[in-house]
C-alpha cells in the first residue's frame, strides 16, 4: 500500500510485505488486538483455506481489525469493578481499483460476526493477559459495551461504510482531525442476529473455515 491518499485516509504507514506479516503475527500473540488480511472471495463450497494459494498476494484486497480498550469512564486496573469494554474496529482496502466494490463492507461485517461468535474467548483471552492481578479480575468478567470507529473527517467512504452499518458520530472532529462512530453493544447483537437469519434464507454467507499452513 503505497499510495499516499490512501495512507492519508487509513492513518497507515507504508510496509512491505514481509512488515505487513511480521505485524500481523505481532498482533495476533498480543491480547488486546485482532488482525485478518482481506482477500477475494473464495465462494460458498470451500471446505478450508490453504495458505499462500487463498491469501496469494494476487488475492489480497487489505485488512480489517479490531482492539480492546477499556471504556472511557473506567481506569485501565478497573478499580474492583467489572471491566467496561469498548471495541474498536478499523478496515482498509488498499488498491483504488478495489474501492466501491464491498470488500469493506463485507470486512466488516465478517468482522461483526465473528466477533460476536467468539466474544466469549476474545475476552477470555484478554483477561489472561491483562498486566496486573487487579486487571486481570476486572476483565475476567468483562463486559463489551459497544464498538467504535476512529475514521479521518474527509474519509467520505469509511463514513459512510459504518454509517449504512448503523453507527452514528458520536462527538466532534477531534486533534487529529478525526470523528468517532460508534454503536452499543446491544445494536450490534440485533443486526448479527437479523443477519444470521436471512443466513436460514440463503440471504446471507458466513462460515469459518480451517487455515492449513
Amino acid at each position: 500500500m503505497q499510495d499516499p491518499a490512501i495512507q492519508e485516509a487509513t492513518a497507515s504507514e507504508p510496509l512491505t510485505l514481509e512488515e505487513e506479516y511480521e505485524n500481523q503475527r505481532s498482533w495476533r500473540a498480543s491480547h488486546d488486538k485482532l488482525t485478518f488480511i482481506v482477500c477475494e472471495s473464495l465462494g460458498p463450497s470451500s471446505a478450508g483455506v490453504e495458505a499462500g494459494v487463498a491469501d496469494a498476494n494476487d488475492r489480497m484486497r487489505g485488512d480489517v481489525n479490531f482492539f480492546i480498550h477499556h471504556h472511557d469512564d473506567q481506569s485501565p486496573d478497573g478499580g474492583g469493578e467489572t471491566a467496561r469494554l469498548r471495541g474498536e474496529i478499523d478496515v482498509m482496502v488498499a488498491e483504488r481499483g478495489n474501492w466501491r466494490k464491498g470488500y469493506g463492507g463485507a470486512s466488516v461485517r465478517c468482522l461483526l460476526v465473528y466477533i460476536w461468535r467468539n466474544l466469549r474467548g476474545i475476552l477470555r483471552e484478554y483477561a489472561a493477559k491483562e498486566g496486573t492481578a487487579a486487571a486481570a479480575a476486572a476483565a475476567a468478567g468483562g463486559k463489551m459495551v459497544g464498538l467504535m470507529a476512529k475514521i479521518k473527517e474527509g474519509n467520505e467512504g469509511s463514513r459512510g461504510l459504518f454509517g449504512k452499518l448503523g453507527f452514528r458520530q458520536s462527538g466532534e472532529v477531534n486533534y487529529f482531525g478525526e470523528v468517532m462512530m460508534v454503536m452499543s453493544w446491544e445494536e450490534v447483537e440485533r443486526l448479527v442476529e437479523g443477519w444470521m437469519g436471512m443466513a436460514e434464507e440463503d440471504m446471507y454467507h458466513y462460515e469459518e473455515v480451517k487455515y492449513e499452513l
